[in-house]
């Protein structure tokens, strides 16, 4: 989160805001979350509900979000909110501001979800009600929020991506490594072609999916905007990870059932970034459209 999150502070904030904020974060002396899915919206940003009303030199919050990572531990948030209802926007990409403003305060209940993974961090709804958050804390103009959170949901998918690819080489290695010891009918199972082929095979995925995840950092890098090869990335390293953790875990046999192997963990977690931040299906839209020109199909 403190990797990507933050990207839009640094492209639009004041360079007070980024004094502000960005050095303590860098410090390690704060930590930050990041807040834009709702339970009754999910992928579709444009209709979030949450509010921001102003009053003077503060904003008054109201509403709720979901799945938001480290919430427990963070001190500050980056949240968009809807600041002018949809229906007297010009274009429905507006209407929505950017804060970046103290998390942990009495107007904010922070509830973890019980989750089958990634128990290293954890995953909240948030309630709130008469937030008050100070005009300084709003990053660039009001209702232009949504331009400005685009900003860093490349970093967002490149960093899943790549993270994928970490699950994905981790269970490959674990199950080489058991191929090459387990023995049955007197020789090891990695001798036999139907365990080496599949993990052969997932290796060759990883490594080509791991070119694109790298292929979309230096775009990113070289202030690319398009989320073509972004979204592209994380999608090949989901699928090549998943398959590389279903194939570690039949490769142990009964054993990858087991906590003990660790291969099970690895399956695990490898649906969140199969999941998150975009489903596969909204980035086979995604390219369907906007690099293929067909029809927009959701």
């Amino acid at each position: 989160m403190n990797i990507f999150g933050l990207e839009p502070v640094a492209k639009f904030g004041t360079d007070e805001q980024r004094e502000r904020w960005l050095r303590p974060l860098i410090c390690g002396r704060e930590r930050a979350c990041f807040g834009v899915t709702e339970p009754n919206t999910g992928l579709d940003t444009l209709k979030l509900q949450a509010t921001a009303r102003r009053t003077g030199d503060e904003y008054v919050l109201s509403g709720q979000k979901i799945w938001i990572s480290t919430a427990q531990r963070a001190d500050k948030i980056l949240i968009l909110v809807r600041t002018t209802p949809r229906d007297q926007v010009r274009k429905l990409s507006q209407g929505l501001s950017l804060f970046y403003t103290d998390l942990q305060v009495p107007q904010v209940e922070i509830t973890e979800i019980p989750k089958m993974g990634r128990a290293a961090v954890d995953t909240n709804t948030l309630f709130f009600d008469d937030w008050r958050v100070p005009v300084c804390d709003r990053v660039g103009a009001e209702d232009e929020g949504f331009q400005m959170i685009m900003h860093g949901m490349n970093a967002e998918r490149i960093l899943i991506g790549a993270e994928a690819l970490g699950l994905g080489f981790a269970a490959l290695r674990r199950a080489a490594l058991y191929a090459t010891e387990r023995e049955v009918f007197d020789r090891p199972i990695g001798q036999n072609q139907g365990i080496q082929h599949p993990l052969a095979d997932s290796w060759m995925k990883l490594e080509a999916a791991r070119m694109m995840i790298y292929q979309a950092a230096l775009l990113y890098d070289q202030g690319y905007t398009g989320g073509e090869y972004a979204n592209a990335g994380k999608y090949l390293a989901a699928e090549a990870a998943f398959e590389a953790c279903e194939r570690a875990i039949l490769a142990h046999g009964g054993m990858g059932y087991a906590k003990e192997y660790h291969v099970e963990r690895y399956l695990r977690e490898v649906f969140i970034p199969r999941i998150a931040p975009v489903s596969r299906e909204m980035i086979l839209n995604y390219i369907g459209e906007r690099v293929l020109g067909l029809p927009k199909s959701y």
